[in-house]
């Protein structure tokens, strides 16, 4: 049950972060355009964020592992999808008070509303193949199973959200379900750790 929830977090939090990617897009177009700059702007930020993300992983990961610390930084990750929820409006307006060019407008509002979110998803992946692995000699294994269930859930998450969330739901409804299941998910999975520890 361990090993389940282990990879249950992190399936989801590559659907979350895939879905945040791509409604990333649709918040920025009606302020910045749908240009290959916004799109430019919106993916650098989420690879930047990603890396630091991994470092910050990786490192929490060398102490004691616990599968409470993995709950808590997924927990995170879908309460900071409150704040774009809360902001989008007033930080576009400002930014695009401040200036109009797409390049520019488009990096400023994705590092103030997606940086931590998309840096907290990244954290989880590090962390999670350190709970899975027990023997060293499995490492590899482990590291290419989860990477296996969480890019596949990434795909589910891009594929989801731009064939058929769009199309049913406005985009504050998407991040309010998106951050929903995020913090469902986390609390479920604790209980799940904890009861299998017992």
């Amino acid at each position: 049950m361990r090993t389940f929830a282990v990879l249950a977090v992190s399936c989801w939090s590559g659907f979350l972060l895939m879905a945040l990617e791509l409604m990333s897009g649709r918040i920025l177009a009606p302020t910045f355009g749908s240009s290959i700059y916004v799109w430019g702007a919106v993916i650098t930020i989420f690879m930047l964020a990603l890396s630091i993300g991994y470092l910050i992983g990786g490192r929490l990961s060398m102490t004691t592992p616990d599968i409470r610390i993995l709950c808590a930084l997924h927990f995170l990750s879908g309460l900071l999808v409150l704040p774009i929820l809360a902001f989008e409006a007033p930080v576009l307006d400002n930014i695009f008070e401040y200036t109009q060019d797409p390049r520019l407008g488009s990096l400023m509002a994705s590092v103030i509303l997606f940086f931590l979110p998309a840096m907290v998803c990244g954290t989880v992946a590090p962390y999670a193949v350190r709970l899975l692995v027990e023997d060293h000699k499995a490492a590899g294994f482990y590291a290419g199973l989860q990477y296996f269930f969480s890019t596949a859930f990434s795909a589910a998450g891009t594929l989801l959200t731009s064939f058929y969330f769009v199309l049913i739901l406005e985009v504050d409804q998407i991040l309010m379900m998106l951050m929903g299941i995020t913090v469902v998910m986390a609390v479920s999975a604790f209980l799940v750790s904890q009861r299998s520890a017992t």
